[in-house]
């Protein structure tokens, strides 16, 4: 079997081959890249976060749309967004189940919720406790308190957008969420390093599809879906290999994934790392 140490050298390869700036152009994260205001950067990109599924291509053509329907300016759009007054301006935009009722219905709370917090990070802060329970990160409090807020500021707000905020007591990876922290809060040349509410190794990973079939391929996830133990799970491994930024071997999963490239056969099938070796959440 592999050995820890060398299946960490191998992931610190893909992590260098794949953490670079030619990795912005075709990933969600060039939408906020593309704005120089840090409030601007924050809150689309939350939008990038929530809408980043589906084909890449057609995903970055309808963030760009977004972007336009906001006049370029998203976060005086959502801070002054008025329904009645401005809800026409995102009349039709659709993103697969992002239905206009959804873009509505968020602004229209986000708004209300950087009224009270001014900025996203204050929102994010506002929800991290002061010392995470046992069994729990301080992430899955602040994610579960965010979503919460975002789905209950105003008590007229629809079920359906539950399907888009993703909640760590519902079993939800919070794929999307864990991602928009990511990039908010880890240093470049990809991620933005807008925050200081989190260290990096805080983080969790955001596992998706593509995450959790490379991780099982290589031995480091045995559970079968994608929910929250499953991040717990990867976490807890990626956090042994590099505790300062576990978060770091989401470029390693992901862009190999995503790349469709072949897994080094020296750390799969029967080579993969004896899980007796890894470590696993409290």
């Amino acid at each position: 079997m592999a050995s820890l140490d060398d299946l960490r050298a191998y992931l610190d390869t893909l992590v260098d081959r794949h953490e670079c700036p030619a990795f912005i152009d075709d990933d969600p994260i060039s939408i906020p890249h593309a704005f120089d205001d840090p409030r601007d950067q924050e809150v689309i990109g939350l939008y990038a976060a929530l809408l980043a599924w589906g084909r890449r291509d057609v995903m970055l053509r309808k963030l760009e749309e977004l972007c336009e329907r906001m006049d370029y300016a998203p976060y005086r759009f959502v801070r002054t967004f008025d329904p009645d007054r401005d809800a026409s301006a995102l009349d039709g935009f659709v993103h697969r189940t992002f239905q206009p009722t959804d873009a509505i219905w968020l602004t229209a709370n986000l708004g209300t919720a950087l009224d009270r917090y001014e900025t996203m990070e204050g929102l994010f802060e506002a929800h991290r406790p002061d010392a995470a329970a046992e069994d729990e990160s301080s992430v899955a409090t602040m994610l579960q308190g965010v979503s919460t807020t975002l789905l209950t500021i105003d008590d007229e707000t629809p079920q359906r957008l539950r399907k888009h905020l993703a909640r760590p007591e519902a079993g939800s990876a919070c794929k999307r969420l864990n991602m928009y922290l990511r990039w908010m809060v880890r240093p470049g040349p990809v991620d933005l390093n807008l925050w200081s509410i989190l260290d990096p190794s805080e983080l969790m990973l955001p596992v998706d599809v593509h995450v959790g079939r490379q991780a099982r391929a290589l031995g480091l996830l045995e559970r079968k879906s994608n929910d929250w133990t499953a991040v717990r799970r990867l976490t807890a491994i990626c956090r042994h290999l590099c505790a300062p930024d576990p978060a770091r071997y989401d470029f390693a999963f992901f862009g190999i994934g995503v790349q469709d490239e072949s897994l080094d056969a020296r750390f799969t099938g029967a080579n993969r790392v004896d899980r007796s070796s890894l470590p696993t959440p409290r």
